[in-house]
């Protein structure tokens, strides 16, 4: 007799796997590849004089330098900032949760000029910044700023459930035998959170690479100081560069890939070490 056959709790996974890898490749793939395609008419020596022009490496510095400075402020505060939302009670607390979720439901462009106006040399903090010699607007700092604002959702978000599972009872019982707090943290807390908090990292870093709305505003955008690698291919496209505008594409695709790769190899490694812990 044939051996049974389980059956499925969902049925029509061939057809469901099929939709899936159809509109994956309609939205995703196929776009990307165009880019690949595109930029594909340039020889060798015209798309390393594009993609490696000072203009261009000036953009490449601010951006990757001010996604990861961004994405690391967000990991550390936003680790606290889902600290107190899950494991305290205060008047506000609902009100603070929503307010977590403001760069998420803000038009970039929203954000920017409102960004710009607070920190501007006469908005409500810029004129307090001034005296001290700290100018934020039309500066790198600026950028900074904005990348921080609109990452730090989700590193919030994807700690909380981890939080909201991990419990007391494991830090009472590290605190009864004798561990001090940081040890208590070091051992018993941050190994259940570091997951968690690279997968935080990472999207807050993504998200910051491909960021534009929020940025030009400001940024200034003045060119080797404040501007840029989205808004330099904005600049490409309006100008009908199209094969500058898709090298730097590809340029921006393929070391994002490589960054997320990274951080994922790490987020791997970090589960694998704690289950090998465990």
């Amino acid at each position: 007799m044939p051996a049974h056959t389980p059956r499925r709790i969902l049925p029509g996974f061939n057809l469901s796997l099929g939709f899936t890898l159809v509109y994956l490749s309609l939205i995703v793939l196929i776009p990307l590849s165009a880019a690949f395609l595109k930029s594909a008419d340039l020889s060798f020596a015209e798309f390393w004089a594009l993609v490696t022009s000072p203009r261009v490496l000036a953009s490449y510095r601010i951006t990757f330098g001010a996604s990861l400075a961004a994405a690391t402020l967000n990991a550390g505060f936003g680790l606290v900032v889902a600290w107190v939302l899950v494991r305290y009670s205060f008047p506000g607390k609902r009100l603070v949760d929503a307010i977590v979720d403001l760069p998420f439901a803000l038009p970039t462009a929203v954000a920017g000029i409102a960004l710009a106006s607070l920190y501007a040399s006469n908005g409500w903090i810029g004129r307090l910044l001034a005296p001290l010699g700290i100018k934020v607007a039309y500066t790198e700092l600026g950028v900074l700023v904005a990348l921080t604002f609109i990452g730090l959702p989700f590193v919030v978000r994807t700690l909380q459930p981890v939080l909201e599972e991990l419990e007391p009872e494991l830090e009472e019982a590290a605190d009864t035998l004798g561990a001090t707090r940081w040890q208590t943290l070091r051992r018993v807390v941050f190994p259940e959170l570091l997951p968690a908090l690279i997968t935080g990292f990472a999207l807050s870093f993504a998200r910051a690479l491909g960021e534009y709305g929020s940025v030009v505003f400001i940024s200034g955008n003045m060119p080797m100081r404040t501007e840029i690698t989205p808004l330099l291919i904005i600049a490409k496209l309006e100008q009908f560069d199209y094969r500058g505008a898709t090298a730097l594409a590809v340029v921006m695709l393929v070391a994002s890939f490589l960054l997320l790769l990274l951080i994922n190899t790490l987020q791997r490694w970090s589960n694998w070490r704690h289950r090998a812990a465990a």
